[in-house]
């Protein structure tokens, strides 16, 4: 065992030849140092794969380009080899890091040992989570490890560092005294801080609870989540996980990040009113919250590396953004906003630091380091001033407005005591007039009673005049088939007659002569003709009575349109006699379909049931006539007996009509017709004898399509004059 230590020492004394040259860190009597890549050299195992042992003989070590040791998603876990020379009086150095993102940190050496005069080597192991180097209350906010090292000598260090998330490890190698006095004094600020956060926090919940106003809320909230994540910044999370470090940094940290996003929108949104303020883009301001949920959802699913880039990348989006938003807002007028441009302008500038610290690209020293923690005391700061700012600003406006609204009513009481005194006087000219005004008046409403009068009445000619029209036809047809019978009837009776003479005189005489002229005569005009063709024409006499009492009978139904007397009526009667006299008028390609149930006698105003079917039968005969095209027109006419009331239905094939013009068609004087082919008052006087009845009408219509009309009438009505006594 002592031959494989001695080779282990001879080996690692050689190592520098095959790895790079580095130069050895000196510690003096209160100094700190950082361990800069000058001092190490680097080796990546990213697999966890390599032992202390495969370490102490591992020629792989490297130089590195930054100045400090970074980890990265690919290699989550690497090795520091560097020599500490002590040139203090103590015999152990500290050697810390922040264990802010740092999951482990081991530290192995060669201890020398001397037996019976020989040299042998031990290998030792110092972690950061032994008690020992953590019970103090100093040590808390820090990974440490107590180096043992003699005054004046020299020790090689082997570090074994892990963290899943990308970050620079900034290694400080300390004297023991300055290590106390450094620890005492950050320790000391590191608490300040998180008062002020405490202070600030319980501050505005008593200023909620006092004003009721939400941005004080949202704020305590904005604090507390900004609190905590600063807190664990400083190292103060490491209390409530000593012993669990990898689920601190891997799940906690990276949501609480998310959190105060949502935080810093919250407080955001509500304090500076971006749904009234920023209403075109208020959808890119809720996109923001979307934008945070990504490293939520990496977070949660194991992807803490990616979690911690995306939450920096929402960090930085959502602070420019609302840097310009808040921006355009001071543009605009409303002033409180100019603190939030100084306070996000900083934790933006602080952000930017921070991310350019870790990268190299600016130096990392306390001020870097602690940038975002100081930034984030301003903002606090800030925002505070921004919200008495508001109170005052809207302080001022209330201020202002009723300052107006006094200046408004002082004015507008002298305004009303001069227009007192002038309406006064107005008042007796104005009495006059409108004593004039109302004679006028009432002339004018008796002269539109009249018109309105006047107008129903030309409608109902109309009506009268369309009936006038229909009958006249009708009735014209039999009695020129009747007149046509006539002539050719008279001619058969003269025959027969002549013959019946021609037999009476041979009858007389009783000379052979006269009887054969008569049977010649008779022959000659073919009596069996003669007789049938005098029964036809007494037939076509008789059909062309029939008809002419058919149209006589239909015409009975409409004798009484004026009626305002209650009496039983057959409602299947009144509409085939309305087909009756509207039959002249329908065209031959439209099919008249009616399909009736059988329906007792209906207590109803009988004439202007059989006026409000004519001009219902009369629109869908118009609706298809105007069709340019006409195929398989029809109208159907259908009635319903019910156990309170009987429906009329009648659906038409013709052009229908849109939504704008169903709504509009009992309106009085409405029409779609040309001028002067209707007075728009048709329906209207249907939808008033349909009103009287205490029934209803319905339309439903499809442009192109046709139209029907369903009408519901009550069998209980009653006489409104019996119905009041």
């Amino acid at each position: 065992m002592k031959k494989i230590l001695l080779i282990l020492c001879l080996l690692i004394r050689n190592i520098s030849v095959f790895a790079g040259q580095t130069d050895t860190l000196k510690i003096h009597t209160n100094e700190t140092r950082y361990l800069t890549n000058q001092y190490f050299l680097e080796l990546e195992d990213p697999d966890n794969t390599l032992s202390i042992k495969n370490i102490l003989t591992n020629h792989h070590f490297h130089t590195i380009t930054s100045t400090f040791p970074r980890l990265k998603y690919s290699k989550s876990i690497t090795w520091l080899k560097f020599a500490v020379t002590n040139k203090t009086n103590q015999t152990f150095l500290p050697i810390t890091i922040s264990k802010s993102i740092i999951d482990d940190f081991d530290v192995y050496f060669l201890e020398p040992m001397y037996h019976k005069g020989h040299k042998t080597f031990l290998l030792k192991h110092l972690s950061a989570h032994d008690p020992q180097f953590n019970s103090n209350l100093l040590n808390q906010s820090v990974m440490l490890v107590n180096a043992p090292v003699s005054s004046d000598s020299t020790v090689t260090f082997f570090a074994r560092i892990k963290s899943n998330a990308s970050t620079v490890i900034p290694i400080e190698i300390n004297s023991a005294a300055q290590f106390v006095q450094k620890r005492s004094f950050e320790n000391l600020v590191n608490g300040a801080i998180i008062g002020v956060f405490i202070i600030m926090a319980l501050y505005n919940l008593m200023l909620f609870i006092i004003v009721g106003d939400r941005s004080y809320l949202y704020y305590v909230i904005y604090i507390t989540f900004l609190g905590a994540n600063q807190s664990l910044l400083l190292g103060f999370g490491n209390s409530l996980f000593p012993n669990d470090l990898p689920l601190l940094n891997k799940y906690i940290i990276p949501i609480l990040r998310v959190f105060f996003g949502y935080s810093l929108l919250l407080f955001a949104g509500e304090f500076l009113h971006f749904k009234q303020n920023i209403k075109r883009y208020y959808n890119f301001y809720l996109f923001l919250f979307v934008l945070y949920t990504f490293p939520l959802l990496a977070t949660i699913t194991g992807y803490t590396h990616n979690a911690y880039t995306l939450s920096t990348v929402a960090t930085l989006t959502t602070s420019s953004s609302l840097l310009v938003i808040v921006s355009v807002l001071y543009y605009r007028g409303f002033k409180p906003a100019k603190f939030f441009i100084i306070g996000w302008g900083l934790f933006l500038v602080s952000i930017m630091v921070s991310i350019a610290r870790n990268n190299g690209f600016v130096p990392f020293n306390y001020f870097t380091l602690n940038i975002v923690i100081y930034s984030a005391l301003i903002e606090l700061i800030l925002f505070s001033i921004a919200l008495a700012d508001k109170i005052n600003y809207y302080r001022r406006e209330n201020t202002e407005s009723q300052l107006a609204a006094l200046t408004i009513a002082r004015e507008n009481e002298r305004l009303i005591t001069e227009q007192n005194i002038f309406l006064e006087n107005k008042v007796k000219e104005r009495t006059q007039e409108l004593i004039q005004t109302n004679q006028n008046l009432s002339v004018t409403i008796d002269n539109l009673k009249s018109a309105q009068i006047q107008l129903i009445e030309t409608e109902k000619m109309a009506s009268l005049g369309q009936l006038t029209a229909g009958v006249a036809h009708e009735i014209n047809n039999p009695i020129n088939f009747v007149s046509a019978n006539v002539k050719p009837l008279r001619i058969d009776f003269d025959e027969i007659f002549e013959l019946l003479g021609k037999y009476e005189l041979a009858a007389n005489n009783g000379t052979p002569e006269l009887l054969d002229d008569a049977n010649n005569y008779k022959n000659k005009i073919n009596v069996d003709f003669v007789k049938n063709e005098i029964n036809t024409l007494l037939d076509g006499i008789e059909d062309g009575a029939s008809r002419t009492a058919e149209i006589v009978q239909s015409l009975r139904t409409f004798s009484r349109m004026d009626e305002s007397v209650l009496i039983p009526a057959n409602i299947n009667t009144a509409i085939l006699s309305t087909l009756v006299i509207l039959r002249s008028s329908i065209p031959y390609y439209i099919e008249i379909k009616p399909i009736l149930e059988k329906l007792q006698p209906l207590n109803c105003y009988a004439g202007k049931i059989n006026q409000a079917l004519i001009n219902l039968i009369n629109n869908s005969i118009q609706a298809i006539t105007v069709k340019e095209m006409h195929n398989n027109e029809s109208i159907a006419i259908y009635t319903y007996d019910h156990t309170d009331h009987i429906t009329i239905k009648i659906t038409d094939t013709g052009i229908g009509m849109t939504n704008n013009v169903k709504q509009r068609i009992f309106e009085p004087f409405f029409t779609t017709k040309n001028i002067g082919e209707g007075t728009g008052l048709g329906l209207s006087i249907v939808f008033g004898i349909i009103e009287k009845h205490k029934g209803t009408i319905n339309v439903e219509s499809v442009p192109g399509a046709g139209t029907t009309f369903t009408v519901t009438l009550p069998k209980d009505l009653v006489d409104e004059d019996d119905d009041h006594s």
